[in-house]
């Protein structure tokens, strides 16, 4: 069922902007990795409530043998999967393969589990080691959907958890373009399920034609895509360093105006109306 959701998570984020959605479907993919967090919580709960009756109640194991050799067939083909998938979720960085790779290590790894929980109950007649068995796997299930849970509703709500690509690409900017005097006020950056995207403001001459301004965007964006592939959408935001600075100038002086002109005797304040 998480191998599913995943699946269509990632068949929905593959489609094209529309009118509906002008950014893509890519953040669907984060979507599918919190519904399949939120499933391994469901499975886990479950897990731990039959675990938690069987330490209450122990029963004797039937068919020891049979039982051992399904969980042994099970964590081996879950393992060689896990892997496989771990390898395709890391060259594309995409979080949901990622969660469901980490739900196939906790199969592989509860099948190890449950096997030598069997082992232990049938050769030294300790029957809670079963139940004890379900409580770890049951524990190791919840770590999982907790991390999966936690990353995955951060990327939804465009949080950026690595500050140190924010001054990467603001170093990058001011270093490649120090002849063009630019200075970068502000870089944003998020995070789309597969793809990122960064909203970079910087300041440049007023003096410039608007030519030369979109090509020195078009320059910063393809920089910045050759330094840090995996951010795909760039937007640069020109602002006029020189209107800037008569911005300034000018709020200077309106303070000057209406907060300069203080008698030091009755200690008034003195304002110009206009």
């Amino acid at each position: 069922m998480i191998s599913f959701i995943v699946l269509l998570g990632l068949r929905i984020a593959h489609r094209p902007p529309d009118r509906k959605f002008h950014f893509g479907y890519h953040k669907v993919e984060s979507f599918a990795a919190l519904m399949a967090a939120i499933g391994m919580i469901v499975i886990g709960s479950i897990i731990l409530y039959h675990s938690y009756q069987s330490l209450i109640d122990p029963h004797e194991i039937k068919q020891p043998l049979f039982t051992m050799i399904v969980l042994a067939a099970a964590g081996a083909v879950s393992l060689h999967r896990a892997f496989q998938m771990r390898t395709i979720a890391n060259k594309y960085n995409l979080l949901s393969l990622k969660t469901d790779a980490k739900n196939s290590i906790k199969d592989g790894s509860a099948s190890v589990v449950g096997f030598l929980s069997v082992l232990v109950a049938t050769q030294f007649g300790i029957l809670q080691a079963d139940a004890i068995g379900g409580i770890i796997i049951a524990g190791y299930i919840f770590s999982v959907s907790y991390i999966s849970l936690k990353r995955s509703s951060l990327i939804l709500v465009d949080a950026w958890e690595n500050p140190k690509i924010t001054e990467l690409v603001k170093k990058t900017i001011e270093e490649r373009f120090n002849y063009e005097k630019i200075r970068v006020r502000s870089v944003l950056l998020r995070s789309s399920g597969m793809i990122a995207q960064a909203e970079v403001h910087v300041e440049v001459d007023g003096n410039k034609p608007l030519t030369d301004v979109e090509l020195l965007s078009l320059e910063i964006e393809m920089n910045i895509r050759s330094k840090i592939p995996y951010i795909e959408r760039v937007s640069v935001v020109p602002h006029s360093s020189t209107l800037l600075s008569k911005a300034d100038d000018s709020h200077r002086r309106w303070k000057a105006i209406m907060f300069g002109n203080r008698s030091s005797k009755s200690n008034k304040l003195s304002c110009c109306y206009y």
